[in-house]
């Protein structure tokens, strides 16, 4: 027997003209599980980058994408166990979990398409009831030290960061060892993601630094334990190669700002530059990501905040055998081990200062926007 849910829901634009979309609130159908689907209630979600790039758009129209006439997004957060089928071994009522959104995976279990997402069929954590599968589901720790709001705020970014950290921090140490550098330089740039990812180089003897441009976001890295850079001394640092061959007053002002990144970097690294940089941003700051690598460096990403595409002189990065790391998301495995390692060592977010009610999903998704929320917006919709 199917059950009735509340959601927020995403409707397809317009086939000639594709405008931001709008949630709008409305009860769904959710189907009886399946032998091997779990019935869950959302207890709390965490607002995520592929919320909002669903809501503008872009690159996709993911209901036009997935052929459905609308979506219920939200792939993060934590869930409780309602119901299991009968072929469900490692879940039971009453339990929670929070989710992985491994919507479909390859042969190796890495994530092809994410849940509530481009992966079709199911929906996602802006419903107040969801049916998932067993390896879209980590039970918690039973008892945890830590509430459902920060596992929720962990859930996708912290596995996320785990997963290519593990690839980065590994690629670097095949080409240098420990006792070649036994305290990498890595910075980053980017959300919650990369301030979880460089954490754990904090964790694993690096030397982390993390660029931002927002006083609230400074405080919260300090906080970490790894060095705020305040991106603002440099000025305008956004890259954009048509407007530099074309307009001069640009050219110098972005030279100006490369310029003035690099010194920091230099005199912040005693001038052995970065190691390790995690570069969550994109087309915008790929340049001066690059310049601002060491030989043997690692540049490493699991999104593209602003600028999906990028170039690169290929000569220059094999000279310099700088290696491009690329991963989206993780595989169960992953995040089983990052749940575990956070338990352990407090490797969490602290607990957060507002957690969004459920009606006000669409002042949250335009906070998000606006870049008012922090780096782990929390939302509650059944909380306990």
């Amino acid at each position: 027997m199917g059950h009735k849910a509340n959601a927020w829901v995403l409707y397809p634009g317009n086939s000639d003209y594709q405008p931001p979309g709008c949630l709008i609130h409305e009860e769904i159908d959710v189907g009886p599980i399946r032998p091997a689907e779990i019935l869950a209630e959302t207890v709390y979600g965490s607002w995520e980058a592929n919320m909002s790039h669903a809501l503008h758009r872009s690159p996709i129209d993911v209901c036009r994408y997935r052929r459905e006439p609308k979506v219920v997004l939200g792939n993060a957060g934590v869930v409780r166990v309602l119901e299991v089928g009968k072929e469900v071994k490692t879940l039971r009522p009453g339990q929670y979990a929070i989710i992985s959104p491994n919507g479909v995976e390859d042969q190796w279990g890495y994530t092809v398409k994410a849940l509530a997402y481009d992966s079709p069929g199911q929906v996602g954590a802006l419903s107040t009831l969801l049916t998932l599968t067993e390896r879209q589901l980590v039970p918690l720790p039973e008892p945890t030290r830590y509430s459902l709001p920060q596992w929720a705020a962990f859930s996708a970014r912290y596995v996320t960061a785990w997963s290519n950290w593990q690839l980065a921090f590994g690629v670097f140490r095949l080409q240098v060892s420990a006792d070649d550098c036994p305290a990498p330089h890595v910075w980053g740039w980017g959300g919650g993601t990369t301030l979880a990812e460089l954490d754990l180089a904090r964790r694993h003897g690096c030397r982390a630094a993390m660029l931002s441009g927002q006083d609230q976001n400074l405080q919260i890295i300090a906080q970490s334990g790894i060095t705020p850079v305040d991106r603002r001394r440099f000025g305008e640092l956004s890259w954009d190669e048509h407007r530099y061959h074309t307009e001069p007053e640009y050219r110098r002002q972005y030279t100006e700002a490369e310029t003035l990144f690099l010194q920091e970097v230099r005199q912040l690294t005693q001038h052995e530059m970065v190691q390790i940089f995690l570069d969550y941003v994109g087309g915008p700051v790929y340049r001066a990501t690059l310049r601002a690598l060491s030989r043997e460096g690692v540049i490493a990403s699991a999104g593209w905040k602003a600028g999906m595409k990028i170039s690169h002189l290929r000569a220059e990065e094999c000279i310099s055998r700088h290696q491009h790391i690329y991963t989206h998301y993780a595989r169960y495995s992953h995040a089983q081990e990052a749940v575990a390692y956070a338990e352990a060592t407090g490797w969490i977010p602290e607990k957060p200062e507002r957690v969004y009610s459920f009606a006000e999903i669409p002042e949250l998704a335009r906070e998000y926007s606006e870049g008012k929320t922090g780096y782990f917006p929390v939302f509650a919709v059944n909380p306990k």
